[in-house]
């Protein structure tokens, strides 16, 4: 049963007419399926198909664990979206949990960014993460329903796609409750930057890189 309607279909299609790079959504599952690992591969096949500039890879956690290391993944559903083709890019944008309801325009927005490989970003920002000197991990903590939750998001997705140094996630909160648990997640969306500092709502770039150099520093 298809997870999208035709009506989205043909919006996502005429949207990724514009597509210029390739994009390759890197999915791990497992075979005893978790609650929404089968949905989460449905919705990546689906969106895949919509766009000969969109692959799917699909692995096993368990079985395929030595590709798992390689992406950093420590759970499942987990999607590794990174640029295609003969010179494949891991940005370290990663989304754990299934991005449907509000988080669905998390992941078109991702391919989009990725195949255009600009963030959009203010080019002062641009330039403090370009000088990065040591790993900046942001943890974005969302639900489904959480309409403030994909500008938080793509915040940290865009500036994971502008240095090595920098992973961005999106975590489903409900999905991963042993990882909202212990970053004490009583709302959404919540950031965390380098495991010990923490921003509530939706902050704007400016208020996420004063963050930022506090937890640097």
């Amino acid at each position: 049963m298809s997870l999208l309607n035709d009506e989205i279909k043909t919006q996502l299609q005429d949207e990724f007419a514009n597509l210029t790079g390739l994009v390759k959504l890197v999915l791990f599952t497992q075979e005893m399926e978790c609650q929404y690992c089968t949905e989460t591969r449905s919705l990546a096949e689906e969106v895949a198909g919509l766009s000969d500039k969109i692959d799917v890879e699909i692995y096993d956690f368990v079985k395929d664990s030595e590709i798992a290391e390689t992406y950093n993944i420590d759970k499942i559903p987990a999607m590794a979206i990174i640029k295609g083709g003969d010179e494949p890019k891991d940005y370290g944008i990663r989304l754990y949990g299934i991005p449907s309801g509000y988080e669905f325009s998390t992941l078109i927005e991702d391919i989009a960014m990725v195949s255009s490989g600009e963030s959009g970003l203010d080019q002062a920002t641009k330039d403090e993460l370009a000088s990065l000197s040591s790993p900046l991990h942001f943890q974005v903590f969302v639900t489904p329903t959480c309409p403030y939750c994909p500008p938080a998001v793509r915040l940290a997705h865009k500036m994971a796609l502008e240095s090595d140094l920098v992973t961005g996630d999106m975590v489903e909160a409900i999905e991963c409750p042993h990882v909202s648990n212990k970053y004490q997640v009583m709302g959404v969306p919540r950031t965390v930057i380098n495991e010990n500092f923490f921003l509530e709502g939706a902050a704007p770039e400016a208020m996420l890189m004063a963050k930022v150099r506090e937890a640097l520093n």
